[in-house]
């Protein structure tokens, strides 16, 4: 979704226009986690953009999605642009621990 979003729209009350907007960010990331993923993929992964107005957009996290918009709407921003790509990643695994090599007592521990 590479989308520019109107909050200023005439005839109509802007939150419940802020509230459409970020139903319809919703329903698309809703949409995407739906869909199957590639053989050897765990997740969907999603690279954020977002920029108020005129700004060039900047990489966000993709849990401070909803944040920036309510920044936008509080910055009394006519538009943003938000971009979110959704690509397939695999979890990597993690390390494997390290043993820690038990004391006996015949090791001489210093006080």
């Amino acid at each position: 979704m590479k989308k520019t979003f109107n909050l200023q729209v005439e005839n109509k009350n802007q939150d419940r226009n802020v509230d459409s907007i970020k139903n319809e960010i919703r329903k698309y990331i809703k949409r995407e986690q739906k869909k199957s993923l590639p053989e050897g993929k765990d997740f969907w992964f999603f690279d954020c953009k977002f920029a108020k107005d005129e700004d060039t957009p900047k990489e966000i996290s993709f849990a401070d999605i909803i944040k920036f918009v309510n920044e936008a709407v509080e910055a009394n921003s006519k538009t943003f642009y938000l971009e979110i790509i959704s690509r397939a990643e695999e979890r990597k695994k993690e390390a494997e621990l390290e043993k820690i090599p038990e004391i006996s007592e015949e090791d001489d521990i210093e006080d």
